[in-house]
C-alpha cells in the first residue's frame, strides 16, 4: 500500500470514529434529557362541553404533543366536576365553565386536602343574541341603547321589570316590526342543567335586588319570584347549544331574544364567514364574564396551564372557537372580517352569588317549575 493510500485510510478511519463518537454522545445527551424531563405520558383531564372542540382540534393535539404535554380528556358537566374530587383518584386537571363551578370544585378540593392551582386562559361574556328590529323596539322603550354600529347595551333592570310585568311585544311602543302577542321573554337553556341559564338567574337576581345576592333570606324569595321567567318559556333545552340552535335555525319568530355565550355567535360567524344581516348582539349591562377555569392538580398540568396562557398559536385557535383571550387584539382581529359587531371591551361586569347560594336559588327555581 502506498504512503498516500495509508494516509487516506487513516483519515477515513478517524472520520468514522469521530462520527461514531458524535452520535454516541448525541444519543447519550438525548437519553439524559429524556430522563430529566421524564417519560411522555398523557395528562388526564375532565373538561366542560365549551372547550371540547378545542381539545379535539388536530392543531391543538400537535402543539401539545410537541411540548410533551399530550392530553386525554373526558367531558363532564361543570356542576358535576366537584364529585370527581377524591384524594388519590384525581385527574391531572379539571376545566369547568364558570367561576361558580370552579369555586365548588375548589371547596371540595380543600375539604379533600387536594391542592389545586387555578388560571383562566379563555373567557366569554354572557350576551343576548337578537335581531335588529327587536333591538330597535327595546331602544324605543328605553330598555336598550346603541353602543356602536349594530351593538346594543341592555338595561337588565328595566328588561327584567318588563318581563315580570308580563309585557307583550305588541304592547310596546313602536313595535310594528314585531307586533305579536308573545310575552317579552329572554329564552334560556334549562336552569336545572345549564351553566348559562344559571348565569341568567344570577343576572336577573342582581337586576331585581340591585346588588349581588349574599344571604339566603334574600336569595330564596327572589329565586322563587324569578322562576316564572323560566316557567313561562315553555320547553327549554338542557344543553349549551340548544337555545342558540333555535336562534340560528328558526329565527326571530321563535327566538327574538336568546341568552347565550358570546363565543357561540362568534364561532358561528367565523365558521360561516359572516352572519345574517339582522343578527345583532345585545350586551346586558351589567353582564357576567364566564371564565373557563383551568384547575391544575399535577405539576405537568401546571405546565399545561402555562402553555395555554402563553402560546400564541393555542391562543389563536381558542379565538377561532369564539373565545376571548388575554390579548383582546387577537380576538378583534379575527372577528372583524366576519361583519359581526362585538363590544371590544366589556366594562360593566358583576360576579354571580357564592356557589352555595346559587345552588339554593337553582333548587328554588326547580321546585317552582315542577308545580
Amino acid at each position: 500500500m502506498s504512503k498516500t493510500a495509508k494516509v487516506l485510510l487513516t483519515l477515513v478511519l478517524l472520520a468514522g470514529f469521530s462520527a461514531a463518537l458524535y452520535f454516541a454522545l448525541r444519543g447519550q445527551k438525548a437519553a439524559e434529557a429524556e430522563i430529566a424531563l421524564g417519560p411522555v405520558t398523557e395528562l388526564k383531564g375532565v373538561i366542560a362541553l365549551d372547550v371540547e372542540p378545542f381539545f379535539k382540534d388536530e392543531r391543538v393535539k400537535k402543539i401539545l404533543a410537541d411540548n410533551r404535554l399530550p392530553v386525554s380528556v373526558v367531558r363532564v358537566g361543570s356542576r358535576e366536576m366537584a364529585g370527581k374530587v377524591v384524594a388519590g383518584q384525581m385527574p391531572d386537571f379539571l376545566f369547568p365553565s364558570g367561576v361558580v363551578a370552579a369555586n365548588q370544585i375548589s371547596d371540595a378540593a380543600r375539604k379533600a386536602g387536594v391542592n389545586v392551582a387555578q388560571s383562566s386562559p379563555f373567557h366569554t361574556p354572557m350576551v343576548i343574541a337578537s335581531w335588529a328590529p327587536i333591538a330597535k323596539i327595546l331602544v324605543a322603550n328605553d330598555m336598550a341603547k346603541p353602543l356602536g354600529e349594530r351593538i346594543y347595551g341592555v338595561d337588565m333592570a328595566k328588561l327584567t321589570q318588563a318581563m315580570l310585568a308580563k309585557k307583550r311585544w305588541k304592547d310596546l311602543k313602536d313595535s310594528s316590526a314585531y307586533d305579536v302577542t308573545r310575552s317579552v321573554l329572554v329564552s334560556t337553556t334549562d336552569v336545572r342543567r345549564s351553566n348559562s341559564a344559571a348565569n341568567y338567574l344570577a343576572l336577573t337576581s342582581y337586576a331585581v335586588h340591585g346588588d349581588v345576592v349574599t344571604d339566603r333570606a334574600t336569595a330564596i324569595p327572589l329565586a322563587t319570584k324569578l322562576a316564572e321567567l323560566f316557567k313561562r318559556q315553555g320547553y327549554q333545552e338542557n344543553y349549551v347549544n340548544g337555545n342558540f340552535d333555535d336562534y340560528v335555525a328558526i329565527g326571530i319568530g321563535k327566538t327574538p331574544l336568546a341568552f347565550i355565550y358570546e363565543y357561540q355567535l362568534v364561532a358561528y360567524a367565523l365558521d360561516k364567514k359572516g352572519v345574517g344581516p339582522d343578527m345583532v348582539l345585545l350586551y346586558p349591562q351589567p353582564t357576567i364574564v364566564n371564565k373557563v377555569v383551568f384547575m391544575a392538580v399535577s405539576e405537568k398540568a401546571k405546565a399545561l396551564a402555562d402553555l395555554l396562557a402563553r402560546n400564541v398559536d393555542l391562543q389563536r385557535i381558542a379565538v377561532s372557537y369564539g373565545f376571548r383571550v388575554a390579548d383582546t387584539g387577537l380576538f378583534m382581529e379575527a372577528v372583524k372580517p366576519t361583519g359581526l359587531a362585538v363590544e371590544e371591551r366589556i366594562t360593566q361586569v358583576i360576579d354571580p352569588p357564592a356557589f352555595e347560594l346559587m345552588a339554593e336559588m337553582i333548587d328554588a327555581v326547580a321546585k317552582e317549575m315542577t308545580q
